[in-house]
């Protein structure tokens, strides 16, 4: 898969990477680094050397990096590529009998709280006088209307809660600045440690590398323009209802 132009960017596009310790923030990263119309690329990481290093449950740490990064003027482009499924506290649910206060609240706390305070600390960095965004990974799963099979309860919500907050950012940044855009982005089923162990009835086609899911999303940012701000979108540019 070709590059992404980025064209609709200002030429000297500087970017905010969130979530560049993991698969999808890394190759964002790698892939606008290498690019010839990217001046600046921020890498924010839990394990980051100051000041790039965050976590997403200290706000004091996420402003600190939004500081660091207005420091050098403003921003075309923030990337929030953070989110969590499992872990040793939190696993997917098959029933609505698996349902737990701390795993809700974790998964609250990781897919919509973190990334709802890095847009209130970035937001307002966004570029004003040409096309600039903001964008958080988000996930099909998330979308109230396309629920069909139940499950994953606290994944699920958390997602519908970030594509919730995302529309409700987007109508106040229309608002406060015309030509930028904050959208939530589907990035597929990616090979990373996220969906690891779910990958077994994934069709292999359909099992993207972190490299060309970056590749792809960063195609549809491009493509996309303020009109389409508040709205889910998947790799390919298909809009998902919320």
């Amino acid at each position: 898969m070709a590059p992404p132009a980025l064209e609709s960017f200002a030429p000297g596009l500087r970017a905010l990477v969130f979530g560049a310790g993991g698969g999808i923030g890394a190759a964002f990263a790698a892939e606008l680094a290498a690019h010839p119309r990217v001046a600046k690329v921020h890498a924010a990481a839990r394990g980051a050397e100051p000041p790039w290093r965050f976590d997403l449950k200290d706000e004091a740490s996420i402003a600190g990096v939004a500081e660091a990064a207005a420091a050098e003027g403003p921003l075309d482009l923030v990337l929030v590529a953070t989110g969590v499924l499992h872990g040793p506290a939190l696993r997917p649910e098959k029933s609505w009998r698996s349902l737990d206060a701390a795993a809700l609240a974790e998964a609250f706390a990781i897919n919509a709280t973190g990334p709802a305070l890095i847009a209130k600390h970035t937001l307002g960095l966004l570029r004003r006088d040409a096309k600039s965004a903001f964008a958080c990974l988000s996930a099909r799963v998330g979308s109230i209307e396309d629920n069909r099979l139940g499950g994953w309860h606290a994944y699920r919500a958390s997602k519908a809660a970030l594509n919730m907050l995302v529309r409700s950012c987007a109508v106040e940044l229309r608002q406060r600045n015309p030509g930028a855009l904050c959208v939530a982005l589907h990035p597929g089923t990616v090979d990373t440690r996220l969906s690891q162990p779910f990958q077994g009835g994934v069709d292999p086609a359909k099992l993207f590398t972190p490299e060309r899911s970056a590749r792809a999303l960063l195609g549809v940012l491009d493509r996309l323009t303020p009109a389409d701000s508040g709205r889910l979108f998947a790799w390919d540019g298909q809009g998902i209802p919320s």
